[in-house]
């Protein structure tokens, strides 16, 4: 029987957690919500993860949120260390109850499927397969770690509040408040799974502490296009949207969420619901890496 996301984290024990990369977006929410939910907390930053290191304590579940997204094209050597070398020294360095890697959905970009045990194909000649290639190395890592208790969470595009405007929707949101205009440079058929921060950061320590199985999809396991957005833009926020001539088009594969879903009887916000929501309040949204074709 699925297990209820809620009791299983509000009404269990108090238990330890340590967040790595704790001044992330998603590691700062992580960290406000298990406090509030009478957890103890370890915040880690990369500037104190080499002390934590070194004092060999306990760290209980970690949650491994340290990575690169909208500039590992410009910094190949800090993308591979946050996804590889922090994670290859946490597993032979730590001691803990749990070890969950955050990789991304955008790993499936090649794929012929989108469930946990699909084949995943990239090109290592192509530079922007920098990033699905450095989160595959840490997924390898992981899954190749003896303890069961060593997962790995796919995380698909993450929107919530005060997100920060350097990814692909958060630019479009604040060229939109600042001109009132957005010129969108991806085809209107373009589409993508939206998640958004609040499930993210509800199943995450669900996963860490319950999880049967070694990888996860968090995922809404439904795509929304560009059109839709671009709608939900001139309708909430009043601005003028309008697509670049020859744009191209970018379609993520549907996420297929069996798995969590059978697990923790997730029931996930409604993406296009959610949206609306942000864009009402003129809220940022916050995408994983894009794929090549994107521009912006």
């Amino acid at each position: 029987m699925p297990m209820n996301p809620d009791d299983g984290l509000i009404s269990a024990s108090a238990a330890t957690f340590t967040i790595l990369g704790a001044a992330g977006y998603v590691g700062a929410a992580l960290v406000a919500m298990l406090h509030s939910a009478g957890h103890r907390v370890h915040a880690v930053t990369r500037g104190s993860l080499p002390r934590l290191l070194e004092t060999r304590r306990n760290a209980g579940h970690v949650i491994d949120c340290i990575g690169l997204t909208a500039d590992f094209r410009a910094h190949p050597d800090d993308t591979a260390e946050a996804h590889v070398g922090v994670t290859a020294r946490c597993l032979a360095h730590l001691e803990f109850e749990s070890f969950l890697f955050l990789s991304s959905t955008r790993v499936y970009a090649r794929a012929a499927a989108t469930h946990e045990g699909a084949s995943l194909p990239c090109s290592p000649t192509d530079p922007a397969e920098l990033y699905n290639l450095t989160k595959l190395a840490g997924e390898a890592l992981c899954l190749a770690d003896p303890r069961p208790e060593v997962r790995v969470a796919r995380v698909s595009n993450i929107y919530g509040p005060d997100l920060p405007a350097d990814t692909f929707l958060g630019a479009v949101f604040q060229e939109g408040r600042e001109t009132g205009a957005v010129l969108l440079r991806q085809a209107r058929r373009s589409c993508k799974d939206y998640v958004s921060l609040a499930d993210v950061t509800r199943l995450l320590p669900l996963i860490a502490r319950y999880g049967r199985h070694r990888i996860y999809n968090l995922a809404a396991g439904v795509n929304t296009s560009h059109a839709a957005i671009a709608l939900l833009l001139r309708r909430r926020a009043g601005w003028h949207v309008a697509f670049s001539p020859g744009a191209p088009t970018v379609r993520f594969p549907p996420i297929n969420i069996a798995r969590i879903t059978e697990e923790f009887g997730a029931m996930l916000s409604n993406s296009s619901g959610g949206l609306a929501t942000l864009v009402a309040h003129g809220q940022d949204i916050q995408c994983s890496p894009s794929m090549r074709a994107e521009v912006g």
